[in-house]
């Protein structure tokens, strides 16, 4: 049910964010809960995140594949791309679960559970003041607050972006899935994951990209051989400007003029779209959450403990608002540890945040768990590596793969891995026994040689960089 009486209304329990936050567990039914949501249901995975991009890269990744199946023998070609048709298939599914997701939790099925549709803001001790869309307000005090408002996009502090000549040539991950058309060129800002997966997509559906990057290369967060080795392939397949900012956004006929600073001085592109991808940043200050004692780092992640409790008593967080690791995954996880403990006050349940693997749909695919290298030489850690190409199995072979690899990290003396970095086809399902080995503490060379692996599978990617590992008391 929706409630817009402008009277205070108290709850036992109050879940701010509808992504993982609606991820309510059995044992809640009796307890009286409210669900504030501003957006929509299911959060920026459903609606603006992971899964509608992965709906886009399947089909840009069978567009991708037509350009390198000549080197296979095959002679392929794309005839077209129905934008239309790939985005409403996409919207449609997406936005019947949404909708799906709003009415179940507001209809007869879960009584116990009142949803306010508008924005909350903390105006004292768990005290919540929500804008709602209808235009009302309304107050509600909670005994118990779960914080789970998630992240939004960053739009950087560019002249001329504010502009109201340039509005609908700008866009955001939020909004460009839903653009009416294919554009026949277009900029991307941002050298990130969510950049480089929109590249792989548009670039794949014919659109000229250009990709802006600040630093020197792509996706400087993954292991330093995986970045360069990105940066290098990106290179082949679309224009890619480093150690460049734009300093100027302006229209220019039916598209956009972008000025830009970068190592040979000035210059400008045009293009007809612009994308800003450069990250998201947590929602805390918009949800005021100070004013009810939650404290927040320096980055503006609420501070949660062991437990997900926030530095107040009864106030819980969960995902992209706290966590640095801002994925899907990661929220769910928190999200069964948050409801355990509400539950469960006096034997409340931690994670162990040490092995949070990741993954990059794009071309090629990158996955990573643990330790880059340049993380380990900053922190001082002993370690081993090795690295595996594809062109040494015959899964690779088989797909011409000369420049793919896998890397490793592993500890000299226990052999324990360390950090695991994959870039190359499937390398989102590769990274798996890797994660799993250094989640239960499984040495490389027992996880290489106690277990027989498939011949010829991509697998045996992961079984030879194992081998390959200088661990004491192995002959590698």
């Amino acid at each position: 049910m929706q409630v817009t009486t402008p009277e205070v209304r108290r709850h036992e329990l109050v879940i701010i964010g509808t992504g993982s936050g609606n991820s309510i567990p059995p044992g809640y039914e009796h307890v009286d809960i409210a669900m504030v949501e501003d957006g929509k249901f299911g959060g920026t995975c459903l609606n603006v995140g992971c899964i509608p991009t992965k709906m886009f890269v399947y089909p840009a990744d069978l567009a991708w594949g037509t350009r390198r199946a000549a080197d296979l023998g095959v002679s392929a070609h794309v005839d077209k791309v129905d934008w239309t048709a790939i985005r409403d298939r996409i919207f449609t599914r997406i936005d019947a679960i949404e909708a799906g997701g709003r009415a179940y939790r507001s209809g007869p099925e879960t009584p116990n559970i009142t949803v306010y549709a508008g924005r909350g803001r903390f105006v004292g001790d768990k005290t919540l003041e929500v804008k709602l869309h209808d235009g009302s307000t309304q107050t509600i005090v909670g005994e118990k607050f779960v914080l789970a408002a998630g992240s939004r996009v960053i739009i950087p502090d560019i002249p001329g972006l504010d502009s109201p000549a340039v509005a609908g040539k700008v866009h955001t991950s939020d909004t460009v899935m839903r653009i009416p058309a294919l554009p026949q060129r277009m900029v991307i800002l941002g050298s990130g994951y969510i950049a480089a997966e929109f590249a792989h997509v548009f670039s794949s559906f014919g659109t000229a990209v250009t990709q802006i990057a600040r630093g020197d290369r792509l996706l400087s967060s993954q292991d330093i051989s995986v970045s360069k080795a990105f940066t290098i392939d990106a290179r082949h397949e679309y224009d890619v400007l480093l150690n460049t900012t734009v300093s100027r956004i302006s229209p220019d006929g039916d598209g956009l003029r972008i000025d830009l600073a970068g190592p040979d001085g000035a210059s400008s592109i045009s293009t007809d779209l612009l994308l800003i991808a450069v990250g998201r940043r947590p929602n805390g200050d918009e949800l005021n959450v100070t004013a009810t004692g939650v404290q927040m780092d320096a980055a503006g992640r609420v501070i949660v403990d062991d437990h997900q409790l926030t530095t107040e008593p009864d106030v819980w967080a969960l995902g992209d608002i706290c966590s640095p690791m801002q994925l899907k995954h990661v929220a769910n996880r928190e999200a069964k540890v948050v409801f355990y403990n509400i539950l469960h006050p006096d034997a409340p349940i931690s994670i162990d945040h040490r092995f949070i693997p990741w993954a990059v749909f794009t071309e090629p695919q990158i996955a990573g768990v643990g330790l880059t290298q340049q993380d380990a030489d900053a922190k001082g850690v002993r370690y081993v590596t090795a690295e595996q190409p594809y062109a040494g199995i015959a899964a690779g072979w088989a797909r011409e793969d000369g420049v793919n690899f896998a890397k490793l990290l592993a500890d000299p003396d226990t052999g324990l891995l360390l950090g695991a970095h994959i870039i190359g086809p499937e390398a989102a399902t590769l990274i798996q026994p890797l994660i799993q080995a250094m989640s239960f503490g499984l040495p490389a060379d027992k996880m290489a040689r106690g277990q027989f692996w498939i011949h010829p599978a991509l697998t045996e990617l992961v079984e030879n960089a194992l081998l390959k590992l200088p661990l004491a008391g192995t002959a590698g």
